[in-house]
């Protein structure tokens, strides 16, 4: 395996005061949420991506709205390093019309700001039902138009007729505080020719497992690194510092280890031993 950086992403950073303390702790991607087509201008998040860039780290923005003339406004707005789509498509009826839309919209966002890459949310579904989501599909669709892949859980009806449930997110995907289908993220990674990243329920308490069953170019965090009320149930906007510096330094440390691999000299084998060999990958 070659040498790897593992990008770590994390979102609903909305002031330069968060995302600088952030940065500090060594995250990568600094993700800011905007919430309404109507109310889309916020100087705090545009304060927050200009201190992300004077920092060396990287600016990412969701939009909840995909009206390509607004979106167009923000970016000019904004001018972020990435901008992530995540709007929820997953039904395979009447999927393709839904996708040439949104893959128009990112066609246009890459004429008329080619320095922006564009972040595409891939729906997973929990483990056991990935059979229900066409997700290699849907990144076949998107890959021409999109930078970066971006795993995420789309929960799924418990039910006979299973399909979508209810998101946390009307008519998007993520901040389930669930983890998707790691088998299914790992053919994504296997079958993509851009970077995907890990996202859906990661926190340090399982990162290193994903990042060895997936292996892919960076994680991301939202629920799993959040603040905790005292019922313990997550506080969005708002990051909890402890969690969020035993995640990056959980990823560095398995960066630290790929990177070992690569120094560390091939056994020396006699020609006895070539049989015994096959099937072996680094």
């Amino acid at each position: 395996m070659s040498t790897q950086f593992i990008r770590v992403q994390l979102y609903e950073i909305q002031t330069p005061a968060e995302a600088e303390a952030l940065i500090a702790l060594g995250v990568d991607h600094i993700g800011s949420v905007i919430l309404s087509a109507l109310r889309w201008k916020d100087a705090a998040i545009r304060e927050t991506v200009r201190l992300t860039r004077s920092a060396g780290a990287r600016s990412s923005l969701i939009p909840l709205f995909n009206t390509p003339a607004t979106v167009m406004e923000m970016l000019d707005y904004y001018h972020p390093d990435i901008v992530h789509f995540c709007e929820s498509v997953s039904d395979r009826n009447g999927m393709l019309e839904i996708c040439k839309k949104l893959l128009n919209l990112q066609k246009q966002v890459k004429k008329s700001f080619p320095e922006i890459a564009i972040m595409r949310s891939i729906p997973i579904a929990p483990p056991g039902f990935a059979r229900h989501v066409p997700t290699l599909e849907l990144a076949a669709l998107f890959e021409p138009a999109s930078d970066y892949f971006l795993t995420d859980t789309l929960l799924i009806q418990n039910t006979s007729k299973t399909g979508p449930a209810d998101q946390p997110v009307n008519g998007f995907i993520g901040i389930t505080g669930q983890t998707c289908d790691w088998l299914m993220a790992r053919k994504l990674v296997d079958a993509a020719r851009i970077p995907v990243i890990l996202a859906g329920g990661i926190s340090a308490d399982n990162v290193v497992e994903g990042l060895r069953q997936v292996r892919p170019a960076g994680v991301d965090s939202c629920t799993g690194t959040n603040a905790r009320d005292s019922y313990g149930h997550p506080i969005r906007f708002k990051k909890d510092p402890a969690s969020v510096k035993r995640l990056v330094d959980a990823v560095r440390e398995f960066e630290a280890g790929l990177q070992l691999d690569d120094l560390r000299p091939s056994p020396r084998r006699s020609p006895a031993d070539g049989d015994n060999e096959k099937g072996r990958h680094s």
